[in-house]
């Protein structure tokens, strides 16, 4: 079987799979069908209905889409069963039952931003980033019945720069990502039946070695400012530009506002400040007290405003400046 007879059923939904899906289709691949998330409900009153970046793409191409809002749905079993996929490929997208990835006489693979087994989750470009890691990249592995868990086919590792965020390195997983796609798909089709994978449990002697990637949630992404300024760095650049780390400005003692941070820079320094106390010069520096230095503040946003410098913050914000909590 050759790529332009193989049948691939393509899952996903965010801009991360897109550039998957766009180098399928321009490299000639049979793209049979797409599937991805329902149109999503925005505007203040939720009267718009957005599609996903995958089906802005899908459409533009002239591919078919299946939008189901369950996956165990007997309509959308029938009518995923009637593309005929020889392959499922899923980039981004939600966890299928076994009746989902089962189906295909090529099984399904997922393509994983992390280097599996480390990082399994939702968000593992996030995580590797807030937990200082000098390397990352892209993993593709055959689904099984625990989530990022299945038989590694593929990896491609990328370093991460000490200054690299969130954004950055997402863009470059996602390029590189696309190219493990094609190179995996291409894998298959000379395997002649077998495919020498690897089994994770085969690449960690403990679960206590793993770092974990779960779902952010706006909790999570709090400063604690009671820690070593590198920590807080890299919490702040593995969270943007999103879902970006949060603070609150306390402006009196009963009022606070939230604060998020995109970009800082660390300040080693002896003081005997108490964490989150602000030293500033009401022009052009803003900087946040830590356990061993300041952190340096770079791009803000206040609730309700754009993003600015912290000079243009200091412009119009001088009074709201106290402390952070």
């Amino acid at each position: 079987m050759d790529k332009k007879s193989l049948r691939i059923v393509f899952m996903g939904t965010p801009d991360f799979a897109v550039e998957s899906l766009r180098q399928l289709v321009e490299n000639g691949y049979q793209v049979a069908g797409v599937v991805t998330m329902p149109d999503k409900a925005v505007g203040r009153h939720g009267s718009v209905l957005q599609p996903s970046p995958v089906k802005q793409y899908a459409e533009k191409m002239g591919l078919p889409i299946l939008q189901p809002e369950k996956l165990k749905d007997e309509t959308f079993l029938r009518e995923l069963k009637q593309l005929r996929a020889d392959l499922q490929i899923v980039v981004a997208f939600r966890m299928l039952p076994d009746v989902v990835w089962d189906m295909p006489k090529y099984g399904t693979f997922n393509l994983h931003a992390s280097l599996l087994p480390q990082y399994r989750g939702a968000a593992p470009i996030n995580w590797a980033i807030i937990h200082g890691e000098r390397e990352t990249g892209v993993t593709t592995f055959f689904l099984s019945h625990e989530i990022d868990t299945g038989r590694i086919i593929l990896q491609r590792r990328l370093p991460i720069a000490e200054t690299d965020d969130a954004g950055i390195v997402h863009d470059a997983l996602m390029r590189l990502g696309a190219s493990l796609t094609i190179e995996t798909v291409d894998l298959l089709l000379a395997g002649n039946d077998v495919i020498d994978t690897t089994a994770q449990e085969t690449l960690y002697q403990s679960e206590s070695e793993l770092h974990p990637a779960p779902k952010l949630f706006k909790d999570t992404c709090r400063i604690n400012w009671h820690r070593p300024a590198k920590k807080v760095y890299d919490f702040i650049r593995g969270l943007s530009p999103h879902p970006a780390a949060w603070t609150e400005l306390q402006v009196s003692e009963n009022e606070s506002i939230p604060l998020k941070i995109f970009q800082s820079a660390i300040c080693p320094e002896t003081h005997f400040l108490e964490p989150g106390i602000i030293r500033t010069d009401s022009k052009n520096l803003l900087e946040i007290a830590v356990e061993d230095g300041f952190i340096r503040l770079l791009s803000v946003q206040l609730a309700g405003k754009k993003r600015m410098t912290s000079k243009d913050f200091l412009n119009g914000n001088k009074h709201l400046l106290q402390r952070v909590k």
